[in-house]
């Protein structure tokens, strides 16, 4: 909650309310929205979610990951299965555990697992605004169709990534990981595979230049804020506020990856 802002706490509050209807979700699965899955099965979805984030370069060598409890906080579930999916990816060498219980993203397993997705940056093909123009329509249509199909719980868990956003806000890697789980939970309500295939793979472009532009000031905040305002939008099933919250996220994103591609080229 915003203990600054009581009106918009109360507010998150009962939002937040009306979405789990009042009672406890356990039984359900945090990540798909549906039926608990067995705990092992949580811990590979998880340790799937942390090596898309390697291959795409979010996450890169030397990164450190959040705390255990962070991690909880982003992905939703308790520590047994997380811990699970930190012991195998150490196991493949993806993460090493150091000295404060910390995982870090290891030298070797990136360089083996990086698809082509940023090719496009990297031999100059790259035009921003095309880019972002494809995630405005995709994303907006996304958040549209999450007002029409996502379910009670499905939009439970997007307001309380968007809320829980507050606890990343001076830690850009932790952020990037929630973020990562944001426009998941987006594209899950929506309820379209293929709509939310390309939606994947728009957020995945020039995120090597996207995860230097998260460590600007003021950035992460600005981010929560707009989360919060398009998870409150699709939670009163409202299709303008929704539509104009997208946009306005999108153009902050494009504005702030083209500052730091400009910063790199002037190195």
């Amino acid at each position: 909650m915003n203990p600054a802002n009581p009106d918009a706490a109360t507010r998150e509050a009962a939002l937040l309310g009306s979405l789990s209807g009042g009672e406890g979700t356990d039984r359900d699965d945090p990540i798909l929205g549906g039926p608990a899955l067995e705990r092992r099965s949580i811990s590979e979805r998880i340790a799937s979610h942390i090596l898309g984030m390697i291959k795409t370069g979010n996450l890169r060598p030397g990164d450190r990951l959040p705390t255990e409890a962070q991690m909880t906080i982003a992905f939703g579930i308790s520590r047994p299965p997380l811990r699970e999916a930190l012991k195998a990816l150490t196991i493949m060498g993806v993460l090493e555990s150091r000295q404060g219980g910390r995982y870090s993203v290891t030298d070797l397993s990136p360089s083996r697992l990086v698809e082509p997705f940023n090719v496009m940056l990297s031999v100059g093909n790259y035009e921003i605004n095309d880019h972002f123009e494809c995630r405005s329509i995709v994303d907006v249509a996304l958040a549209l169709l999450c007002i029409q199909r996502a379910t009670p719980d499905m939009r439970l868990r997007i307001m309380k990534l968007a809320v829980d956003g507050r606890a990343f806000l001076a830690d850009p890697v932790g952020f990037r990981l929630l973020d990562y789980e944001f426009h998941r939970a987006l594209a899950a309500g929506a309820c379209n595979e293929m709509l939310s295939a390309m939606a994947q793979g728009l957020y995945d472009v020039a995120l090597d230049v996207r995860r230097i532009a998260s460590a600007m000031p003021g950035l992460i905040e600005n981010s929560v804020r707009q989360h919060i305002e398009i998870a409150e939008a699709i939670a009163r099933r409202d299709e303008a506020a929704a539509t104009a919250a997208v946009r306005r996220h999108l153009e902050h994103v494009r504005d702030t990856t083209l500052l730091s591609m400009t910063r790199m080229n002037q190195r």
